[in-house]
């Protein structure tokens, strides 16, 4: 089977690739000709734990290939994934201009039955306008060339997304044609030999489902973060009203750890999205609105602790504050919505002195930092004379380090735990002082 993905992004490139392990012929299409020279030398412009391998053996074996024209290759595909960037608009609403172009260059260059498939996350809606688009460029050519849009939103996260495409525990599939259906079914078969779970629904159903998804999980996260807040006030230990409410099968354990705030391509995106689509629609979705207030006040709890410990920011000028983690999340260098940055401009603003470590984002903030801040050889050298540590992102690396080797190597040992990957009691036997999130 031959498919065309368009967009070489973090999900049109898992995506192909994943394609072309399972022994589909798969073209990916970029207009960013560096990125397609970059690509076909090997280079792989993600971070994404064994993605490289994976490029790189099916480039050599003669199943994934790489151009910046969908029109010299659509001739010879079944299928085209649009997997183009949605990024959000000033408003919140998600800028659709990506895939409206690949919508009309679509229906520029198709010349016989193909299926467009958009994997981009878009609001419900967005396969009407699409389908249009691709019409009115056949009307401009005079051409009457039969075709099927569909929508299979990605469920894909950063750092093991080649897992969850392998293995998905579900694959969400619009359509509105028996043909069409019969056909993604037989490209989703293989991944799903074992317990075939393709969800076919219409496809507005389709958009909406990766919204309300990413919605539920970012609500569960502000959920536990407000009781965080609250069982430091009241004296309560959040991680046993985890254990106690996560244990009840209604509610099971995951996405309740609370911390600094999520942050990502997708959660902040999707919710701001979908509470502009409701907008649109006359429609207040209020829960949303205060998941993502709730999440916007705690990227400042980690600040707010390093405040209240130095008795004020008028103290901190001068301060030497070491940062673990840079990364929204571990196993990716993205920085999108990151806590990390958020802390960073507000101990700058308060005239600190920042020094970062991360195991793979620090290209990505020099890329948005530049120099305001220090970057160390590694996280022991992040700590070397600091007044305090900030633990923003829970990489393994960080979670059994050598404290004798940093509390001899800090000005005074101050440990801020924005993700709770360390334990209150061991801390206080090391002579650390430790503030953690909901405890």
């Amino acid at each position: 089977m031959n498919i065309a993905i368009v967009g070489t992004g973090y999900v049109g490139l898992v995506s192909g690739t994943c394609f072309a392990e399972m022994g589909v012929d798969v073209t990916c299409v970029d207009i960013d000709k560096n990125k397609i020279e970059r690509l076909k030398n090997g280079d792989i412009p993600i971070y994404e734990p064994g993605l490289d391998e994976m490029v790189l053996r099916n480039a050599r074996e003669g199943r994934l290939h790489f151009t910046t024209s969908l029109a010299e290759v659509i001739d010879d595909v079944e299928v085209v994934f649009s997997a183009v960037g949605t990024p959000p608009d000033e408003d919140g609403s998600a800028d659709l201009q990506y895939v409206m172009a690949v919508a009309r260059e679509f229906g520029r260059s198709i010349k016989k039955y193909t299926v467009l498939v958009t994997k981009s996350t878009v609001p419900v809606g967005t396969a009407a306008k699409v389908k249009a688009a691709i019409m009115e460029e056949l009307a401009l050519r005079g051409a009457h060339i039969p075709f099927d849009v569909a929508s299979n939103p990605e469920f894909l996260k950063e750092g093991a997304a080649i897992k969850d495409f392998m293995s998905p525990d579900r694959v969400v599939v619009g359509v509105e044609s028996e043909h069409a259906r019969q056909l993604m079914s037989r490209l989703y078969r293989p991944f799903l030999l074992n317990n075939f779970r393709v969800i076919f629904t219409d496809i507005p159903s389709a958009e909406m489902i990766k919204y309300a998804a990413n919605s539920m999980l970012a609500t569960r996260i502000s959920f536990m973060n407000d009781i965080a807040n609250l069982c430091e006030l009241v004296g309560a230990d959040v991680n046993m009203v985890r254990k106690g409410i996560g244990s009840d099968s209604r509610i099971g354990s995951k996405f309740l750890y609370p911390g600094c705030g999520y942050g990502g391509s997708c959660f902040p995106k999707d919710v701001k999205a979908l509470i502009k689509t409701a907008t649109k629609e006359g429609y207040d979705m209020r829960v949303l609105r205060a998941v993502e207030e709730v999440n916007e006040q705690q990227k400042h709890v980690v600040f707010t602790k390093l405040v209240r410990h130095f008795g004020g920011i008028d103290k901190m000028k001068g301060k030497r504050i070491a940062i673990w983690g840079l990364a929204f999340k571990p196993e990716t260098d993205d920085m999108r919505e990151a806590t990390s940055l958020v802390t960073i401009g507000r101990l700058l603003d308060a005239g600190c002195l920042v020094k970062v470590f991360d195991p793979v984002a620090m290209a990505e903030c020099r890329r948005r930092v530049g120099n305001a801040v220090e970057y160390a050889g590694d996280m022991y050298d992040a700590v070397v004379d600091a007044d305090a540590l900030l633990l923003l992102t829970e990489w393994k690396q960080f979670r059994l380090p050598s404290w004798k080797v940093i509390t001899r190597s800090m000005a005074t040992p101050v440990v801020i735990d924005g993700r709770n990957i360390y334990d209150p009691d061991d801390m206080q036997r090391l002579g650390i002082e430790y503030h953690c999130i909901g405890r």
